[in-house]
Parts: structure tokens; sequence; C-alpha cells
């Protein structure tokens, strides 16, 4: 048995108990620490709503992206993954990860903004931060969308191989 299929299984639950627990986050853990808290003080009393949506979408991208994996994990096992139907899971998973940067650069955009304009909360250290872990973010983007190419092009490579033979 190849060492892929082997891990197959294994992936697969953690891809369910990730995707569980990213529902129970969703639906319990989040409202509750955005919506019921009150220890951060009044200063980021607006920000319960905007970081509530921020993070519950985040999430589902999150989940949008374990979806497609396992999708791929089928075609994996099936032989199929160097075909056009992996190339479509694989937009999925990168216009998942462009969203999911997208809002994080706003959400951190905004929050640098708000550090900067309100005196007492200015620390260089959260904006530095979070633009660290924007510039991450999209290094991940990025990394994405090469091997989407990656894949389309072996794609091609093994439609042209199989077209010899």
């Amino acid at each position: 048995m190849h060492i892929v299929t082997r891990l197959v299984l294994p992936l697969r639950v953690l891809l369910v108990m990730v995707f569980l627990g990213l529902l129970v986050a969703q639906v319990l853990s989040l409202p509750g620490e955005f919506l019921f808290t009150t220890e951060e003080g009044p200063a980021f009393d607006p920000w319960r709503w905007p970081m509530l949506l921020f993070w519950e979408l985040e999430a589902l991208c999150l989940q949008v992206v374990i979806v497609c994996v396992w999708r791929l994990l089928t075609l994996v096992q099936r032989d199929r993954i160097f075909t056009a139907a992996s190339l479509r899971w694989v937009d999925l998973i990168m216009w998942a990860f462009v969203v999911a940067w997208l809002l994080l650069a706003a959400m951190a955009s905004s929050l640098i903004a708000y550090i900067y304009f309100t005196p007492d909360l200015r620390d260089p250290g959260s904006p530095a931060v979070l633009i660290g872990i924007t510039l991450i973010g999209a290094v991940l983007v990025l990394l994405i969308v090469v091997m989407r190419d990656l894949l389309r092009q072996a794609t091609s490579l093994r439609t042209d191989m199989e077209g010899v033979i």
C-alpha cells in the first residue's frame, strides 16, 4: 500500500475534528468571547461586532478549505488528482485564501488606524504584529497560487503523456 493512501484516513479524521472544532467555535466560543466579555474595557467595545464577524468569516474560509481538501483526497485515492476536476477544488482553496487574506488585511488596517488615532492605545508592538501576520498571509496566498499553477502544469503533462501512450 502506497504511503499516500495510508495517510488519507488519518488526515480525514483530523479534518473532521478541525471542522467540528471550527463549527463549535463559530456557534459557541466566538460569540461568547466577543459579545459577553467586558474585560477589555470600553476602548474596544466598538470592535466587538466587527471582530465577531471577522473571526466567523475566517472560520468559514477555513471550513471551505477543509471541504476542498476532502474532495482532493478523494481524487488522490482514485488516482484522478491530475485532472481538471482537481483544478476546480484548488481554485476554491485559492479563492478562500484570497478572501481570508483580504479580510485580514482590512481588519489589520482598521485596527492599526484605531490604535494610531487612540492616544491611550499607542503601542508600536501591536501594529508591527498585525503587519507581520498580514505579510505572512500574503505569502500563503501567493504560495497557493504557485502550487495551483504547478498542479495545472502537471495535469497538462499527464494529459500529454496519456496521449502519447
